[in-house]
């Protein structure tokens, strides 16, 4: 009897792998809820490098422009603008 649980167990942790594997390759778990962004949603505009390790980047996402500083210890929100404009 104990040989049968132990093997159910078994299988039931391959079943429950099998499962998470399969909702990931269909794009994760956001997506089961609705919440998975457009693909087009976040866009790179352009990367001026300061030193080796400093850059700022303009990004733009949801029609938001933003300008972002990146230094080692992480990175800096400078400015945050709606389709170009000051907020």
């Amino acid at each position: 009897m104990e040989m049968v649980r132990q093997v159910l167990s078994v299988l039931a942790v391959f079943g429950l792998l099998g499962a998470a594997l399969w909702v990931m390759r269909r794009g994760g778990f956001a997506s089961l809820r609705g919440l998975r962004r457009d693909s087009t949603s976040l866009e790179s505009i352009e990367r001026l490098p300061l030193t080796p390790q400093h850059a700022l980047h303009l990004v733009k996402i949801r029609g938001r422009e933003l300008v972002v500083a990146t230094h080692p210890q992480g990175c800096a929100l400078l400015l945050d603008s709606v389709d170009g404009a000051q907020e």
